[in-house]
């Protein structure tokens, strides 16, 4: 069973956010931890905010491992030419959609004050899916899907709240449930470990679990790790979910790795 990492950060520079590790966290640390965990591939999501060079260094690491790795860049969305890379940044090696994340003050509510209203169909033209940190307005996104049937939306993370445990860690999945209506959003399972309330297995994750398995189906949900703000090793961010016992082993194939591969049309 092929198993594809659904976010993974490489940086040389800059401060991350105080959640992930102080850094900084290489192609060689990244294919080190795979190997350990036994993780095929990994989605680079280049962390631009902290590290400008990051986009780059995701191409570096596509070029240097092309069966490992692939990217969902971060292009700028505040130049003038924002609009063109869109386009023309999917040349670039490895590229198979964009992911943003709008958590600074300057940027907070661009995809909701109609800053972001070009983005959406020229994302769609392109035919590039996107990865959103869109927790906070999920409603918002479910409004962007229905009207641009033919981008791919992914809701990174759960739409679970930064920094909470447990059930606090999930306020907002009654809205993440109510996006399965649309067949062009998926959910990414990132970060779990993180937000669990006990320790490994991490059992608490469960019911959260199997709410989104049973609205999204195994083939709009990826399994990951965003591995530097795990509180446990890339081995046990697999095996918890491998060892589910409620989840058929067919969609389990599909959910850390398949279907993630399907909706970016990455061939590995």
């Amino acid at each position: 069973m092929p198993i594809i990492d659904a976010q993974v950060h490489l940086w040389r520079k800059g401060t991350p956010t105080v959640l992930h590790i102080a850094g900084p966290y290489l192609v060689e640390d990244a294919i080190r931890g795979m190997d350990e965990a036994g993780v095929d591939g990994a989605i680079l999501h280049p962390p631009a905010s902290w590290d400008p060079d990051s986009n780059e260094q995701a191409v570096e690491a596509v070029r240097a491992y092309p069966k490992r790795f692939a990217i969902l860049g971060n292009p700028p969305l505040d130049r003038p030419d924002s609009s063109s890379l869109i386009a023309s940044w999917k040349m670039r090696p490895g590229m198979l959609g964009y992911r943003f994340y709008f958590n600074q003050p300057h940027n907070r509510s661009w995809p909701v004050d109609g800053t972001l209203d070009w983005l959406w169909p020229a994302a769609e033209k392109a035919q590039m899916p996107l990865a959103l940190l869109a927790g906070e307005w999920l409603p918002q996104l479910g409004e962007i899907a229905a009207r641009h049937p033919g981008l791919k939306l992914a809701v990174d993370h759960m739409g679970a709240l930064r920094g909470a445990k447990g059930d606090a860690a999930f306020p907002k999945m009654p809205e993440l449930l109510a996006l399965a209506r649309y067949p062009n959003v998926s959910v990414k399972l990132t970060g779990g470990p993180f937000y669990a309330d006990d320790a490994y297995p991490f059992k608490s994750l469960h019911k959260h679990y199997r709410a989104m398995y049973d609205a999204f189906g195994p083939r709009r949900l990826f399994w990951g790790t965003d591995i530097t703000k795990m509180p446990c090793s890339w081995r046990q961010c697999v095996t918890h979910f491998q060892e589910i016992d409620w989840i058929p082993e067919a969609d389990k194939k599909l959910i850390m790795g398949d279907a993630i591969s399907a909706w970016l049309g990455w061939t590995g």
